[in-house]
């Protein structure tokens, strides 16, 4: 249970106070002391309902008043509801490293192979889109259940230079946003618009992240800052690290040159998306250098547990194709579930309505006294 309000609950000082109030004022107002030679002659002497009688109705007053101070702090209950529709991004890493032919026939086509058999596997009711990313993200393929779309965008990937991880996850959280009006854009630091209002913890969207990548960010923002924008936008990053520690040679005519014409070389963007010589998808995302360029293999484990930690979903590794197949199939795409919070401010003050009318009941009942 979360407090919207918290602020609200200094207000159950009242009770106590109120409670001090009361027993003073008992003592207050009792009758003169007798002497007596025991107390066991008292106790024996009072009725043992007199006391209950005495009290209760205040007592219940009490805890009336306790349930609706709760009531002002806004308690919510975040309820787990079933989703007829989901959306899954697959974020794929398409720096020049995934050209590397330790996983063959490369790691890149590898990545296509296993995606194409998970796409195919989806239900109807699934939408799926695709984000590319090496220097720089874009959207391949907006989410849809076209499957012919998405297969033909799966295999139109090819490599470029650097991994921005951030700017995949950035890209991948717009792309939901396109089909899922509860999901604000991304923000960038030069972004003009109010950020939306983070979801409450715990919370989630039927909507979820898959990032794939063999290699660690070196371009772009920070992922784990890219991690928080999906956080407060209740959307779940599974990671995938794909590669082996080792690595291994390029893969010959894994892409077309694209040497200095990567993002913020040239300066100079192609109309209609993408940066000079390509773009995504259609003709491919850039190219990859062949031979002998200076990729970093080491996959950066600690962060994308991190990303996976810190927005509820989890980190797998893959060394193989076998791996990375087993990785997809596991994937918690069947049984995505929406959360949504519920208010229990009305529950609290029907509570709090049925503990004075008993009060107050109880108390014409029982007077006078015995």
């Amino acid at each position: 249970m979360s407090l919207l309000w918290p602020g609200a609950l200094a207000l159950l000082l009242l009770v106590p106070a109120l409670v001090a109030a009361y027993a003073w004022s008992q003592r207050r107002g009792s009758r003169p002391a007798l002497r007596y030679s025991s107390l066991s002659l008292v106790r024996e002497a009072l009725p043992g309902s007199s006391r209950v009688r005495r009290h209760l109705p205040f007592a219940l007053f009490a805890a009336a008043l306790a349930s609706l101070l709760l009531g002002m702090s806004r308690p919510v209950a975040i309820v787990s509801v079933p989703s007829s529709q989901t959306t899954i991004l697959l974020t794929i890493d398409v720096s020049g490293s995934m050209c590397s032919t330790d996983i063959q026939p490369n790691r890149l086509l590898a990545a296509e192979a296993a995606a194409a058999k998970f796409i195919t596997a989806q239900g109807p009711n699934a939408l799926i889109g695709i984000v590319a990313f090496g220097g720089f993200a874009e959207i391949v393929q907006a989410p849809t259940n076209d499957r012919a779309l998405l297969l033909d965008a799966i295999r139109s990937l090819t490599t470029g230079r650097r991994t921005a991880i951030g700017s995949g996850l950035l890209r991948a959280i717009d792309a939901i946003a396109l089909i899922d009006p509860n999901v604000a854009p991304s923000r960038t630091d030069t972004s003009t618009t109010v950020p939306p209002t983070p979801v409450l913890p715990g919370a989630y969207v039927p909507d979820i992240i898959v990032l794939l990548t063999d290699g660690a960010s070196n371009s772009g923002p920070l992922p784990v800052d890219a991690a928080q924008q999906a956080v407060d936008r209740g959307i779940r990053v599974y990671t995938i690290g794909f590669g082996t520690a080792g690595g291994g040679g390029l893969a010959a005519n894994c892409a077309p040159g694209f040497v200095g014409r990567e993002p913020n070389a040239s300066g100079a963007p192609v109309p209609g998306g993408g940066f000079g010589g390509g773009g995504f998808g259609g003709g491919g995302f850039g190219g990859g250098t062949q031979g002998g360029g200076n990729f970093r293999r080491g996959i950066d484990e600690v962060t994308l547990k991190q990303v996976a930690d810190l927005t509820g979903g989890e980190y797998y590794p893959a060394e193989s194709a076998g791996e990375l197949q087993a990785v997809f199939d596991k994937l918690p795409t069947y049984l995505i579930v929406k959360h949504e919070t519920q208010e229990l401010t009305v529950l609290l003050v029907a509570l709090a309505t049925l503990l004075i009318a008993t009060s107050l009941a109880l108390a014409q009942a029982w007077r006078p006294l015995p």
